[in-house]
């Protein structure tokens, strides 16, 4: 039995308390009158015995007590012997991991990891097995365990160290649960045929908050693998980073453009004030006027950076008054409103108030974020076929003469949507034409009031805005005439929408690589009241999705995303990084895989596109100790050993952590507690017991004469 706090066994000398008291207790005082000696002379009576204690079991009682309550201060606790160690205790199966993303390029932290990844290396036994895996926005393995075993005992820890030397930080953001699995399964789906073979990984990262790690939620840990951190600190604490944030889809196109941009503080920085401005190289003087930003640490505020007008070379924005600089620059790409290219053919090419042009003219999106390029074309002269190809979508509303319909027929087939909402049932052999099926004709049909639509299939892309209990009540709209569709459809026709008579209002033909969608009822005023509905927008959005003319705002890319590149290209195409350095992409190339560092790339000779660095990476405070433990990972016992106590301000003693998980002083207290309860009912008994003479505790009086 050990003590922690083995002063408080001093306390036992209060146990001399209930003795004295005992020792002191007075005769009793009960007088007896005797008439005969009325009138003697009184004499002090003699002790003829000495004093003895009495009621030996509520002093023992007491004294017990004393002494629980004195042991529960003491906080005692078991030294458990340890547990014998296996036969292969002096050899382990260990995954180094090795933290390479960007928030360990901050001050002193990649030095103090490779001095603690060096050290595990030459800690390392000729029985051990060893793997090096270092990791940022994927793991990586650098060193395998069959590279380990294939080298000379000899050469092993000189072959991983000098892949250690090789390493450097990246830009990338910390994806630390995908390493931790990986590590993980590679220690558990060993073949060692030793089972008795200690596995661990053995994490040398600066465990910062903004480290992703939900895969962890889902993988069931191996029993049989421990995790040993061995974090690295900053010789400086705080960290503040810049963040850019997407244009709000209602902004005017007439107001002045800016640039919205966060700015986070760490929780532990030791400072709150700070300056932006727009610049034209990293270390360059600022092209704007600073402005001023207050953020107390652990709280993040966002400001709006009027774009310059006249620097045209501006294309970052610089945070000052940080003392960690990896991630205090955002390079902005010019705002490039998205072109949507559009052709409409059909007889109203004036833009009469009541007809479909008219209406499409002010629905189709033009802002800062998006810009359509209409072409209205007479059915008689079919678009250039050149247009045709570029165009997102293809509105047509009259019959075609043959030659253009099989000109639009092919543009279709190559991938162009084309949206057929005729205006009289004269259209129905272009149908034909257009969707490759002869059988397919329309009839002109009133309904003796109106038609509504009574069937719609909100699981396709031509409905997905509505695809909500809110806003997918079409009832309020009236139909007033349509063309009733006869024939066989093809299998993969698909029916959208039909009308309460049951007659298809919306069809979506597939054709080749591209689709015809067609309307039975126009969205004229002498058709229908589609146009004059608030559904109409939504639903010209849908189709402009459908026909892939996404008005979504392109976010940033971070390091590692790949880059859209411009389609139709003649030529290859020159990409030039921020390093400076080249590489070209072939015609049939579609994205840019290759973003290693944060930066302006050059697509071409006008096309820049800036590439920021993961704002997770901001986030650099440490981890909550319990937060790896709490998603199943099994941490080492080795924590309390010297290489976590030294590292953590709050290492825990082994005999303060023996004493905690035991907490005999629980027992004790209660131990206690029962004992007074059992000494406070045999009092209770005591004093209301009748008192009986004791001639041995008599005191004789003798007679004076």
């Amino acid at each position: 039995m050990n003590f922690l706090a083995p002063l408080f066994l001093l306390g036992a000398a209060a146990i001399a308390g209930p003795v004295f008291f005992h020792l002191i207790r007075r005769t009793t005082r009960d007088r007896i009158p005797f008439p005969t000696l009325l009138f003697l002379q009184p004499t002090p009576p003699r002790i003829t015995r000495r004093s003895r204690l009495h009621d030996i079991l509520l002093l023992a009682l007491r004294i017990l007590a004393l002494l629980l309550v004195v042991l529960a201060f003491s906080r005692p606790y078991l030294q458990r012997p340890s547990p014998p160690p296996p036969p292969d205790a002096n050899s382990s199966r260990t995954v180094l991991l090795l933290d390479t993303s960007a928030s360990m390029r901050r001050s002193g932290l990649w030095t103090d990891a490779l001095q603690k990844a060096s050290q595990h290396i030459r800690n390392a036994g000729p029985n051990d097995q060893l793997a090096l895996v270092a990791f940022d926005r994927s793991p990586r393995t650098l060193v395998s365990f069959q590279q380990w075993s294939e080298t000379p005992p000899n050469n092993r820890a000189a072959l991983a160290l000098a892949t250690l030397q090789s390493l450097a930080p990246s830009w990338h953001a910390t994806a630390l649960g995908p390493a931790l699995i990986r590590a993980a399964e590679e220690l558990s789906e060993g073949d060692s045929p030793n089972h008795g073979l200690r596995r661990r990984i053995l994490l040398v990262s600066d465990l910062q908050d903004g480290a992703r790690m939900d895969p962890i939620q889902s993988f069931e840990w191996p029993r049989n693998v421990e995790l040993l951190p061995d974090p690295v600190r900053p010789s400086r604490p705080g960290n503040a980073g810049i963040q850019w944030l997407p244009e709000p889809p209602d902004a005017d196109r007439a107001d002045a453009p800016v640039t919205r941009v966060r700015i986070i503080n760490s929780p532990d920085a030791p400072f709150e004030r700070f300056r932006v401005a727009w610049a034209a190289s990293d270390d360059g003087p600022p092209l704007t006027t600073p402005l001023d930003v207050y953020v107390p640490p652990g709280q993040s505020r966002v400001v709006a950076l009027g774009n310059p007008t006249n620097s045209p070379t501006a294309d970052r924005i610089v945070l000052t008054g940080d003392t960690e600089p990896f991630d205090n620059i955002l390079h902005v790409s010019p705002p490039q409103p998205v072109e949507i290219p559009v052709a409409y053919i059909g007889d109203d090419s004036k833009g009469e108030p009541r007809e479909p042009l008219f209406f499409l003219q002010r629905a189709l999106p033009e802002s800062r974020r998006a810009l359509t390029r209409l072409s209205v074309f007479p059915p008689q002269s079919a678009p250039s076929p050149e247009l045709l190809r570029n165009a997102r979508l293809v509105v047509l509303t009259a019959p075609l003469p043959d030659p253009v319909a099989h000109s639009l027929h092919q543009a279709v087939s190559q991938g162009t949507t084309l949206v057929f909402a005729p205006a009289s049932a004269l259209a129905g052999p272009t149908l034909a034409r257009l969707t490759g099926q002869p059988s397919l004709a329309l009839a002109e049909t009133k309904p003796d009031k109106h038609a509504l639509l009574a069937s719609l299939d909100f699981r396709h892309p031509l409905l997905a805005p509505f695809n909500d209990p809110r806003f997918s009540d079409f009832t309020r709209i009236h139909w007033w005439r349509y063309r009733r569709l006869s024939g066989q459809l093809p299998p993969s026709a698909k029916v959208v929408a039909r009308f309460d008579s049951g007659d298809p209002a919306w069809i979506d033909f597939p054709v080749g690589a591209g689709r015809v969608v067609f309307l039975a009822s126009s969205w004229s005023v002498a058709d229908s009241q589609f146009a004059l509905s608030s559904k109409f927008i939504p639903w010209l959005f849908g189709v402009l999705d459908m026909a892939g003319a996404s008005l979504e705002t392109p976010l940033q890319p971070k390091v590692g995303d790949p880059i859209p590149l411009p389609a139709n290209r003649a030529a290859p195409l020159t990409v030039r990084r921020p390093d400076g350095s080249s590489i070209t992409l072939p015609t049939d190339a579609t994205q840019l895989t290759d973003t290693p560092m944060p930066g302006t790339y050059l697509l071409g000779d006008s096309l820049r596109v800036g590439v920021q660095i993961d704002p997770s990476e901001s986030r650099t405070a440490p981890l909550p100790p319990d937060r790896l433990e709490s998603l199943g990972v099994r941490m080492d016992p080795a924590l309390s050993s010297e290489a976590s106590m030294t590292d953590s301000p709050k290492g825990i003693p082994p005999a303060a952590e023996a004493e905690s998980r035991q907490k005999f002083w629980r027992w004790l207290v209660v131990a206690a507690l029962v004992v007074l309860v059992v000494e406070s009912f045999l009092a209770g008994i005591k004093a209301r017991a009748p008192a009986s003479p004791n001639p041995a505790d008599a005191t004789p009086v003798p007679a004076s004469t």
